[in-house]
């Protein structure tokens, strides 16, 4: 029974995902196919490479910590 709510639930997830794509396109046509309808979200730059860097030296450090690899050790 609870498999069948999951089941129903996911399966109507999809078709109200399918609309809005199918809507979204619908207004794209109607705009004169310029690519971009007011009010859809434009797709996010390229993550830098130094930003990428940064994010992972400091995930990096994080994990140092968690395992106390500078147990024991001052910092002037």
């Amino acid at each position: 029974m609870e498999d069948d709510k999951k089941i129903a639930a996911a399966i109507s997830a999809v078709m109200a995902y399918i609309k809005t794509e199918e809507d979204i396109m619908l207004m794209q046509a109607s705009a004169g196919g310029t690519g971009h309808v007011a009010g859809t979200a434009r797709p996010a730059p390229a993550a830098s490479a130094w930003g990428l860097s940064g994010r992972q030296q400091i995930m990096q450090m994080g994990s140092l910590m968690q395992v106390k690899a500078f147990h024991g050790r001052t910092l002037p």
